[in-house]
């Protein structure tokens, strides 16, 4: 390997390095960083005669990284937010920023906390731009190699990602008003009774109530099962299926009086909703800004 110097290095292809190792897939990095395939491919040739390394080499499996190339991946997480940092300064305008935020979201929160969000960033940050998503079983590893920046949830992950808690939440369940059950409050033995409407995401493929409710060994019956909290309430009028939803999202939807909300087992505990993102973050001024006012939608919300 011949020595290098950083005169040798057009920093200006660090980004577009740092997602080609991220990616492993020049089609992937290309469209992440708006240029076209062949441009992606000519970048990738210069980056490795100027590093003198391979990079990415095909596979069976794909492309994988040399063992040079990981290294490099690892330092570029952490180098690169803090040269963007120092480009930037130590202040964040938010008038002047043009930054694209990527988020993985479901319906619910995008509901709770959008209105505050999108009306905050809107006035204050024009030139920033918001991409929201369903979450999906590859959010977590879309976090850790750079292509997401928050996603939230009330399933915390493991680390090295970061959950920091925005609200707290309870369930409700949410029924046809002319549902056979006709209690204030429903018990284990009702949602074992009649088919659910199950909300699925994520990688257990299953939303936070089946999880506790697996877990006090209530049997569920044959069921619907959707990917959005709005099509759960749209399948309920005229059924006798039972949708356990988390409490503020069920009651803002059940207002034209073909739907009732009745308490849910007490057995069901409250939980925190949060949200994640990788700690090469932590520090980034508009990642940090951007937190911010999800935190105080949050924080609204609770009190």
């Amino acid at each position: 390997m011949r020595d290098m110097h950083i005169e040798d290095v057009d920093l200006n292809l660090l980004k577009a390095l740092a997602v080609l190792l991220q990616e492993r897939h020049v089609s992937r990095a290309a469209a992440r960083v708006r240029l076209s395939q062949s441009a992606m491919s000519r970048t990738l040739g210069r980056l490795r005669r100027t590093l003198d390394d391979e990079l990415l080499v095909r596979t069976p499996n794909g492309y994988e990284l040399t063992p040079r190339a990981r290294t490099i991946h690892q330092e570029l997480q952490s180098i690169l937010p803090r040269l963007q940092a120092v480009v930037r300064g130590e202040g964040f305008d938010p008038a002047t920023a043009s930054d694209t935020v990527r988020v993985h979201c479901t319906d619910y929160a995008c509901t709770l906390l959008g209105g505050y969000v999108f009306q905050q960033l809107f006035h204050q940050a024009r030139g920033m731009s918001l991409e929201i998503e369903p979450l999906s079983p590859h959010t977590y590893e879309d976090i850790e190699r750079g292509r997401l920046d928050l996603a939230f949830s009330p399933i915390k992950p493991t680390a090295p990602l970061r959950f920091q808690t925005l609200f707290h939440e309870d369930f409700v369940c949410l029924l046809s008003a002319d549902h056979p059950v006709t209690s204030d409050r429903l018990t284990l033995d009702d949602l074992a009774r009649y088919p659910p409407v199950r909300v699925i995401v994520m990688e257990a493929g299953q939303m936070f109530p089946e999880r506790q409710l697996r877990e006090l060994g209530v049997p569920r019956s044959c069921g619907l099962q959707v990917p959005y909290f709005s099509a759960a309430i749209a399948a309920l009028p005229g059924t006798t299926l039972i949708a356990t939803l988390p409490r503020r999202f069920a009651v803002r939807h059940a207002t034209d009086g073909a739907l009732r909300v009745a308490e849910a087992p007490v057995e069901l505990r409250p939980y925190p909703y949060g949200m994640i993102w990788h700690p090469r973050l932590n520090t980034d001024p508009a990642h940090t800004w951007i937190r911010g006012l999800f935190q105080e939608a949050g924080d609204a919300l609770d009190a």
